[in-house]
């Protein structure tokens, strides 16, 4: 099978995929009510904060975690609230700000780190930039992929890229999703009205509405992946961010009206079908500081997983470098 000139048969192996019980999950609480559930390894390292995205829980980082504890990092990985293991919001407040402070808490205030360094792609890659920008001294670095680019428009046109033809995220082929989920989520529920029919909404993703490469994820993968998602009050929690823009208030905004000087690396999976390739020339404007963007043939939306054997190792290398300056105290 070839898709965008790679052929996905020659695809070196991925790493293994752990057991799904094969890391513990701890609990903590970061807001009134509200406990987050994560994965927290390789206690001592550098820590590395990954932050999933929609429709991801902290499951799509399974074949990051191991490695990058090989390599020197303690890695947090926690489910945003109302995703995955976390708890749902009693009040529904589900939005980007709300997820950064949470996550900005967990690390900080709960597990002590004064710096780490974050990934993020997909919703995750948004709420990273705002944790850079809104928490000044905090992120050392950041890993940016797949996602909306900062809204820089008047920066953008003064680079000559064509605002008339970005694509807004899940605007692609088969964007009817970002439609359904973000105005018509009481129709939507009710057509998606038992566990099998939820988790089979979330299983398009991964399968014919090819956010992923073809044949990057096996039918046990997707059963792995859209569990989590049988529970109509955490899909409904996983379709907030889409209702933003249809009514749905947030108490704030994120930053994202301005260039980000803290160091970056970039990737895009070049079989995405959700993010265009728009975010290539928009991240090498937005992003002052940065490697990349690195384009993984072989890859699509979830390249984290997609590409595990080049994802994880550039990775480490990337925030070996400013884990080295942190602890130096030479990272501005």
């Amino acid at each position: 099978m070839s898709v965008g000139g790679y052929d996905n048969r020659l695809r070196p192996a991925q790493p293994p995929t752990p057991a799904h019980d094969a890391f513990a999950i701890h609990r903590a609480e970061v807001a009134d009510g509200i406990s987050l559930a994560y994965v927290r390894e390789g206690i001592g390292g550098y820590p590395l904060l990954l932050i999933h995205g929609y429709p991801e829980t902290k499951r799509i980082w399974w074949r990051n975690i191991e490695p990058l504890v090989a390599a020197g990092y303690e890695v947090i990985v926690p489910d945003l609230r109302g995703h995955g293991d976390s708890d749902l919001s009693a009040d529904d407040t589900y939005d980007l700000v709300t997820y950064s402070r949470d996550l900005h808490t967990l690390v900080h205030d709960v597990l002590g780190h004064e710096t780490c360094g974050v990934v993020g792609g997909d919703v995750g890659g948004v709420v990273a930039v705002d944790i850079a920008q809104r928490f000044e001294g905090f992120v050392d670095g950041l890993c940016f992929f797949d996602t909306v680019p900062p809204m820089i428009f008047g920066d953008y046109a003064a680079a000559g890229i064509d605002l008339g033809s970005i694509r807004a995220i899940g605007d692609g082929p088969t964007g009817d999703y970002r439609r359904r989920q973000g105005a018509e989520p009481d129709a939507l529920a009710a057509e998606l009205a038992t566990p099998a029919l939820r988790r089979a909404w979330v299983a398009q993703m991964y399968g014919p509405r090819l956010w992923a490469s073809p044949g990057t994820f096996t039918d046990a993968d997707i059963d792995f992946m859209t569990e989590p998602w049988a529970d109509e009050a955490r899909l409904r929690a996983g379709w907030a961010v889409y209702q933003l823009g249809n009514g749905r208030i947030a108490a704030e905004f994120p930053i994202l009206d301005r260039k980000v000087d803290v160091p970056t690396l970039l990737f895009y999976g070049a079989d995405d079908q959700v993010v265009g390739p728009d975010f290539l020339h928009c991240c090498e404007v937005a992003f002052t500081n940065r490697v990349g963007p690195l384009v993984l043939a072989g890859a699509g939306h979830f390249l984290q997983w997609e590409r595990a054997d080049v994802f994880n190792p550039t990775v480490a290398v990337f925030f070996a470098g400013l884990a080295a300056l942190a602890t130096n105290g030479k990272v501005s």
